[in-house]
């Protein structure tokens, strides 16, 4: 792999890893565009999971103590089903409907989550499982499950340890949960690019350190705005690589 390139997806893995600490969601949104540069769609999803999966693994161990479990329990359950079903769609689907799908969601959430803001509508509580389980299918089927868990998790916990912590926890068991599918339908491809995901791995733990300083010093809402842009941005990416 061209030296060049390993190093600017290695950057922008750090700068995303770090981002995301504060926002709670985004590293799958950010990162998968720059694997999309060297891999396929299916390959880039398996490689970013396992990266996502270290990164949250890492980042719940430094916020452990903030955890709300009462909030874990109420999502975790629907959020495996979710992502066992996503997982095992996501070898199935064409690389490019794949893309066109993913696009399409990334664009309609942020317009979701501001159209909220416009009319003041508060998701039932009753809906968590909704959420749960939308928010783990769709990470299981293109690793973009942050958007809809913050939907629904930012209006349960207000405080932006407790979000973060949570928000960790519930990613990590989408995570643990897709990855063995992924390597299942996608061993060779991981192992052909594993120079690629020890060095994303890295960086994206090391952006863990970084993006605690962000949360205790930063407004999560700042970052949270600018990362939303983003996923908008990547969605209008991915439907016009899709079409």
């Amino acid at each position: 792999m061209d030296i060049g390139i390993l190093l600017f997806v290695s950057v922008g893995a750090f700068v995303a890893a770090a981002l995301t600490v504060p926002a709670g969601f985004g590293l799958s949104t950010m990162l998968t565009p720059l694997v999309l540069f060297v891999l396929g769609p299916h390959e880039a999803v398996a490689i970013v999971a396992v990266i996502h999966g270290a990164h949250n693994g890492w980042k719940l161990f430094i916020l452990k103590e903030h955890l709300d479990v009462d909030a874990f329990k109420r999502y975790g359950i629907w959020l495996v089903i979710g992502a066992i079903l996503g997982a095992l769609l996501q070898s199935q689907f064409p690389q490019d409907s794949l893309l066109l799908i993913i696009g399409i969601f990334l664009v309609i959430l942020p317009i979701l989550t501001i159209s909220e803001g416009w009319t003041g509508y508060r998701i039932p509580e009753a809906n968590d499982r909704i959420g749960g389980f939308g928010s783990g299918f769709m990470g299981g089927l293109s690793g973009h499950q942050g958007a809809l868990r913050a939907m629904f998790l930012k209006r349960r916990l207000s405080d932006k340890m407790a979000y973060a912590a949570t928000a960790s926890i519930l990613a990590l068991c989408v995570d643990l949960t897709r990855i063995p599918v992924y390597i299942f339908f996608n061993n060779t491809e991981v192992l052909e690019n594993i120079d690629l995901l020890i060095a994303l791995t890295i960086c994206a733990l090391l952006g863990v350190q970084v993006g605690k300083l962000f949360l205790e010093k930063m407004k999560s809402d700042t970052i949270h705005n600018a990362i939303m842009v983003g996923i908008v941005a990547s969605g209008i990416y991915y439907i016009v690589e899709a079409i």
